[in-house]
């Protein structure tokens, strides 16, 4: 193992030692291993969020197995990352980093985005329909809390 992949935090022993009783990540000889590029993302997302103290790996396992468990308790890894994203999504609103609403909001975005892209052209938030609408009502409620 080079001296550089000693120091990757991506690969760190407490991840891999809190997750190898929950759902072990897919990995290959090389390391962890992802079928799209968002599941690469959301990875980094939470070893960087860990990396920030929202929480610890043994936190971060408890979410992933309380997803897992809320979708009948297995996992044979088609659903990993959805996992994933979802204890993401519940640590980061429970911790105050962002509200769930927040979230849910951007996440029907991304679907609405990628509902109006074609085919083989890349899915961007800008692409959302509504993205206009919902800046005009954002101003608005700034504009009156202003106000207030």
């Amino acid at each position: 193992m080079s001296a550089q992949r000693e120091r990757d935090p991506v690969i760190a022993p407490d991840i891999e030692a809190a997750l190898r009783g929950v759902a072990p990540l897919p990995r290959d000889d090389s390391g962890p291993v992802f079928a799209a590029p968002w599941q690469a993302q959301a990875f980094a997302l939470a070893v960087h969020l860990h990396a920030q103290g929202l929480f610890t790996w043994p936190q971060w396992a408890e979410a992933l197995a309380a997803e897992i468990r809320a979708a009948g308790g297995t996992d044979d890894g088609s659903r990993y990352y959805e996992f994933w994203v979802a204890a993401l999504e519940r640590l980061v609103a429970a911790r105050g980093a962002a509200d769930a609403t927040a979230l849910n909001e951007r996440a029907a975005a991304w679907v609405r985005a990628a509902a109006a892209t074609a085919h083989g052209r890349p899915i961007e938030l800008a692409n959302d329909p509504w993205a206009h609408e919902v800046d005009r009502q954002h101003i608005r409620i700034s504009i009156r809390n202003r106000s207030s």
